[in-house]
């Protein structure tokens, strides 16, 4: 192995070591995220992928502190930030990093909103908190806040009813970058937009993360969306990473079978086929998760020992290039 995921760099704003994550429930434990390692450097963006199930949403919840507790609970690993582990920090110092140092757009701007306040009082809200200003300092700042994701003043004393979902999302997107956050984590942010909106709102996205140089995670199913937001992707599997490289990379060379297998899964409009090739099976239970590689029983390349070994996330860079795999055919 080249280069431990984990090695310490100077760029480095977000250190993810050895992340386990339970949900203690009455039928058994869901094992949601395995020993997760990852990094996100100053400034990047980082695609998180996977299918429903895999553990993204945890991920993103166990790096705002924000797991349900019961019935959820981080088993052990560190979450550095700043090379602060937040883990240990007391809940009054986690209330004050959400919104200031790290904050998230979630999958649903209806449920994301106070029903009851206008949107312009909820961005104020955020900063009031954060930033030592008079109310209507505060409420200026968040109608400058509304401008920059294209929303007129004068909608700025509307309830989020009276707005379009598109419109939501961008309220959503304004609160979270009030404060000038280092990471802004973004939840699957145009599910429930239509494809024109979606465009819209992703380019937003990409303007206000170079003005206020934040890094970010888009967790997403769509591969399409990654490909034009982010600079790494890191696909998830059963809880843990199984690749992560430059998206370039990634793209062009897929090493891991369940990397290969989503790209397969995808209508490519230079090769006519009659079937996509989908992956055979289902997200394995993560209440019984198989032993060893926990891709193997859907796995085309599978081997007796995969059932046994678990296998270690290794580099298979060239030169100073990080490409890190997680399958017994690359721990040679």
């Amino acid at each position: 192995m080249k280069n431990n995921i984990n090695a310490e760099k100077e760029n480095n704003l977000l250190n993810i070591k050895d992340l386990t994550i339970h949900y203690v429930t009455d039928d058994g434990v869901v094992h949601a995220v395995n020993n997760l390692n990852l990094t996100v450097a100053k400034g990047e963006t980082l695609g998180l992928v996977g299918e429903t199930g895999a553990g993204k949403t945890t991920t993103a919840l166990g790096i705002m502190q924000l797991i349900p507790n019961p019935p959820g609970e981080v088993i052990s690993g560190e979450i550095l930030l700043d090379g602060e582990n937040i883990v240990t920090k007391s809940e009054a110092e986690k209330r004050m990093l959400r919104g200031r140092k790290i904050s998230m757009i979630f999958q649903d701007p209806m449920t994301s909103l106070n029903p009851v306040m206008t949107i312009r009082e909820q961005i104020a809200e955020v900063i009031l908190i954060h930033e030592k200003v008079s109310a209507a300092d505060a409420l200026n700042k968040a109608e400058e806040m509304l401008s920059k994701v294209g929303i007129m003043p004068d909608r700025a004393k509307e309830y989020p009813h009276q707005l379009s979902g598109g419109m939501r999302q961008r309220v959503v997107i304004a609160i979270a970058l009030a404060c000038n956050p280092e990471l802004l984590i973004s939840d699957e942010p145009t599910t429930a937009l239509d494809v024109t909106i979606q465009a819209q709102v992703l380019e937003l996205m990409k303007e206000l993360k170079k003005e206020f140089n934040s890094a970010m995670i888009m967790i997403s199913h769509d591969l399409g969306v990654v490909a034009e937001i982010c600079d790494r992707v890191a696909v998830m599997y059963a809880g843990s990473i199984v690749e992560i490289a430059d998206k370039f990379e990634m793209f062009r060379n897929p090493k891991h079978p369940y990397t290969v297998g989503l790209f397969n899964s995808l209508p490519d409009i230079y090769n006519d086929v009659e079937n996509l090739k989908p992956i055979k099976g289902l997200m394995p239970d993560p209440m019984d998760l198989p032993s060893g590689c926990p891709f193997h029983p859907r796995c085309d390349n599978a081997k007796p020992e995969c059932a046994e070994t678990v296998p270690t996330l290794v580099d298979i860079g060239e030169a100073d290039s990080q490409h890190f795999v997680k399958c017994i055919l690359f721990n040679k």
